[in-house]
C-alpha cells in the first residue's frame, strides 16, 4: 500500500487500452482532457475523441446521438458540471432510452480543492442515483478503476463512473475482476463495519488499523458499486454493533441515504453512523486541509466511530 496514484490517471490509461481493443469506443470531452486524462486516447485516436468545448449539454446529447448508432461514447469533464448542468440531457436522452453511454466525473468530492464550491461535487452521486436505468460506480483505487472501464461496454445501459484526483494506495489484488452490485469485504471485524467508496476506502482501511489499536475490530466494505447496492451485503455487515458509511459527498443522497434505505426496510437494525459532509457546500483550500475540515481524515473517522461507541 506504498504506490499511490489518482483514480482519475488510472482511467485514462484504461481508457487508450480500452481504445485499442474494441473500436466502438469514442471519446467526448468539455475542453478538459489535460484533468480528465482522456488526452492520451486523443493523441492515439484522434478521429474518435471530439472536444466540444465549455458545452457540456451538447456534449452529453452529442453522445446520445452516437450511442444511439451503435457507439459506446464516454463523456467526461468535471463531476459537477457533468451532473448538474447536464441533468436534464442525462435524464431525457440517456437514461430514459437506457442509452450506453458512459458519464466519467472527474475531481469529483473535496479534493478538487482551490476551485473551491462551484468545482467541487458533494451532490453528484445523489442526483445520478435517483434517475432510473443508471447505474452508479466510485471506484476505490487504480487496479478496481482499471477493472470498471474494463467491465464497462459488456454492462450495456448508462454508467455515471465517479472518479478522483487525490493520490490512493492499491487495494485490490491486481487480478481484481469488477462484479457490479457487488461489494468487496477488504478487512474482518466484529465489533464495526465500515462501509466506504471511493477515496474513502483507503480512509476506512486505515481507520480500521487505528481502532483495531483501540481494541474495536473493524470489517471494511468497499462499496464501489453504489446503484446497484449489494444490499446482501449491507444486511450481512449490520450484524455488528454499529455501521459506519464514509463517502466524500453529502451524507444526502449518497452512501449513507442508500445504506440507510436498505436498513430502514430490514427492521432491528443497529445504529448506523453516516460520515461525508453535511447540509453545506464545500470551500476553497487543499485537498488534505478540506479533508480534516470536514471530518474525513483517518483521525477524524476513527474518533467519530469511538464516540459513537461510546
Amino acid at each position: 500500500m506504498t504506490q499511490r496514484t489518482e483514480t482519475r490517471m488510472a482511467y485514462g490509461e484504461a481508457l487508450l487500452a480500452l481504445g485499442q481493443t474494441d473500436p466502438r469506443i469514442v471519446v467526448l470531452d468539455a475542453d478538459l482532457y489535460s484533468s480528465t486524462r482522456t488526452a492520451a486516447f486523443r493523441q492515439a485516436f484522434p478521429k474518435r475523441f471530439f472536444d466540444m468545448g465549455i458545452a457540456e449539454a451538447d456534449m452529453v446529447s452529442t453522445a446520445a446521438g452516437m450511442a444511439a448508432s451503435g457507439l459506446i461514447p464516454f463523456c467526461n469533464s468535471f463531476a459537477i458540471f457533468l451532473t448538474a448542468r447536464c441533468y436534464d440531457q442525462i435524464r431525457i436522452q440517456i437514461a430514459y432510452p437506457s442509452l450506453p453511454v458512459i458519464l466519467a466525473g472527474s475531481s469529483a468530492g473535496l479534493t478538487q480543492g482551490p476551485d473551491g464550491a462551484s468545482h467541487q461535487s458533494l451532490e453528484d452521486v445523489a442526483l445520478m442515483r435517483a434517475l432510473p436505468n443508471l447505474r452508479v460506480i466510485a471506484p476505490a483505487d487504480a487496479v478496481e478503476t482499471r477493472a470498471v472501464v474494463q467491465a464497462l461496454p459488456a454492462l450495456g445501459g448508462p454508467v455515471y463512473l465517479r472518479l478522483g484526483r487525490y493520490p490512493v494506495p492499491d487495494l485490490h489484488p491486481p487480478d481484481y475482476v469488477f462484479e457490479l452490485g457487488t461489494a468487496t469485504k477488504l478487512r474482518s471485524g466484529g465489533d464495526v463495519a465500515l462501509l466506504a467508496c471511493g477515496h474513502m476506502v483507503a480512509v476506512a482501511m486505515e481507520a480500521a488499523a487505528s481502532l483495531g489499536q483501540r481494541g474495536v475490530q473493524a470489517s471494511v466494505l468497499n462499496m464501489a458499486s453504489l446503484k446497484p447496492l449489494d444490499g446482501e451485503a449491507v444486511v450481512a455487515a449490520a450484524a455488528c454493533r454499529l455501521l459506519v458509511t464514509i463517502e466524500e459527498h453529502s451524507i444526502i443522497g449518497g452512501l449513507g441515504s442508500a445504506v440507510a434505505e436498505i436498513l430502514a426496510e430490514m427492521g432491528g437494525a443497529p445504529r448506523l453512523l453516516r460520515i461525508g459532509t453535511r447540509d453545506q457546500f464545500g470551500e476553497s483550500g487543499s485537498a488534505d486541509e478540506l479533508l480534516s475540515k470536514y471530518g474525513l481524515t483517518v483521525e477524524a473517522v476513527s474518533l467519530q466511530v469511538c464516540q459513537a461507541l461510546g
